[in-house]
């Protein structure tokens, strides 16, 4: 039997494993689907503290993990994908069909990319349309090409400033007439060549063949209704996030967007049941945000265990 389970290898997650680590708790941290996290999928991480000339996304994830497997750290490459049973304690964890039994548990399962819902984005997907500009877009099929970028936040406009490195021309679509992202990326992505925005304005459908590419967008004003038709390449979504808790629905306490409530902190209304990270952050969704979160799971889950054993 464990005495934690971490579900999920993002900030909070490994934060949460290195000090559960050090508190000889020897936890068992299962990665997901995505090991590391979304934050694998960023160029540059400029903001987290200790890195004064920034650090490559991927290359953060690694240190954390390198760090907490260092205190003991049991790493199992896999998925919480079957089910958790909450009911009782010991907790059971079903990772890829095998039944792990825990004292406590910690939901790092972080969030998801948020899609336009349209079935031409569906159809395309993979094959122009794509959430993750540092994964695809070197890809041949974008390089010299205008590519679009939808969104209007600080993830959309690093992921329309980084494609300026490959794209003819870069198009951010945004629904408002300003920008949501913090002011010094607003400034970057508004004085770069060769970003143009498009203001005012939603995607209504994504042209293209089903069996080969994307070759543009149909768009929609939302002040004058006037629709047209743009050329691309690409189209990055970068709306938003939705937060992973399809497996903990109607068993852990979330909001209506999703996500999971904390009670004191990052406790969850089942005893023994902890939180950390995006899963449960809707305003702040920082990298530094996050490992705090899983710095505090993993000290409530050492308390927690010590006022079992008393």
């Amino acid at each position: 039997m464990e005495n934690v389970i971490i579900i999920g290898s993002g900030c909070a997650g490994w934060t949460a494993a290195l000090y559960s680590g050090r508190a000889d708790l020897a936890p068992l941290l299962v990665t997901g689907t995505m090991p590391g996290g979304l934050l694998t999928t960023t160029s540059i991480v400029e903001n987290f503290p200790g890195f004064p000339e920034g650090i490559d996304g991927y290359q953060l994830m690694v240190n954390m993990q390198q760090q907490a497997e260092r205190f003991g750290t049991k790493t199992k490459f896999g998925s919480v994908v079957d089910k958790v049973d909450l009911s009782g304690r010991p907790f059971k964890v079903t990772i890829d069909g095998e039944v792990v039994e825990t004292k406590s548990l910690i939901i790092a399962t972080g969030a998801g990319h948020r899609h336009l819902d349209l079935e031409s984005e569906h159809l395309l997907d993979n094959k122009g349309v794509t959430y993750c500009a540092t994964c695809d877009g070197a890809l041949p099929m974008f390089r010299n090409k205008p590519l679009i970028v939808v969104g209007g936040g600080d993830t959309a406009c690093e992921e329309a400033l980084y494609l300026t490195r490959f794209a003819s021309m870069v198009y951010l679509v945004h629904r408002r007439d300003s920008l949501r992202a913090s002011k010094i990326m607003a400034d970057r992505v508004l004085a770069h060549e060769k970003i143009t925005p498009i203001w005012d304005s939603a995607v209504e459908e994504i042209l293209g063949v089903p069996e080969d590419q994307v070759t543009g967008v149909r768009l929609k004003n939302l002040k004058t209704g006037e629709e047209s038709k743009m050329d691309c390449a690409g189209v990055f979504v970068a709306i938003g996030l939705v937060p992973n808790t399809q497996l903990f629905q109607g068993i852990i306490d979330t909001d209506e967007s999703g996500y999971i409530v904390p009670k004191h902190g990052v406790r969850t209304n089942i005893e023994g049941v902890f939180v950390a990270g995006d899963v449960a952050d809707k305003h702040y969704r920082q990298a530094i945000t996050a490992a705090a979160m899983g710095c505090m799971a993993a000290i409530e889950v050492e308390r927690f265990l010590q006022g079992e054993e008393a």
